[in-house]
């Protein structure tokens, strides 16, 4: 079986993923630029976790600045076997 990496882009409020152990900052260039942040990769037991913010620390990037291309392509050259992409549409507060 192959080792899965798991790529985990955050959505808004999500900077972090609790739990993460071994945790290292990586920059990364991509032919499309810079990606939203730096990228940490660390572990849950023994599965292996790149994390990513979206909208970069404290979401300084709005939606149509985000650099969608350079995002993929860094996590791919940190070796992720699979993507898994936080998001919330709209408002979650009651009206």
């Amino acid at each position: 079986m192959t080792k899965w990496v798991i790529g985990v882009i955050g959505g808004s409020g999500l900077y972090e993923i609790d739990g993460l152990e071994g945790t290292d900052e990586v920059h990364v260039e991509t032919p499309w630029g810079p990606p939203s942040d730096a990228l940490i990769k660390g572990h849950v037991g023994s599965v292996e976790f790149v994390f990513l913010p979206r909208h970069g620390k404290g979401h300084r990037l709005t939606p149509t600045t985000v650099p969608y291309r350079a995002n993929i392509d860094a996590l791919k050259r940190l070796g992720c076997t699979d993507v898994l992409s936080i998001s919330a549409c709209g408002s979650l507060q009651d009206k």
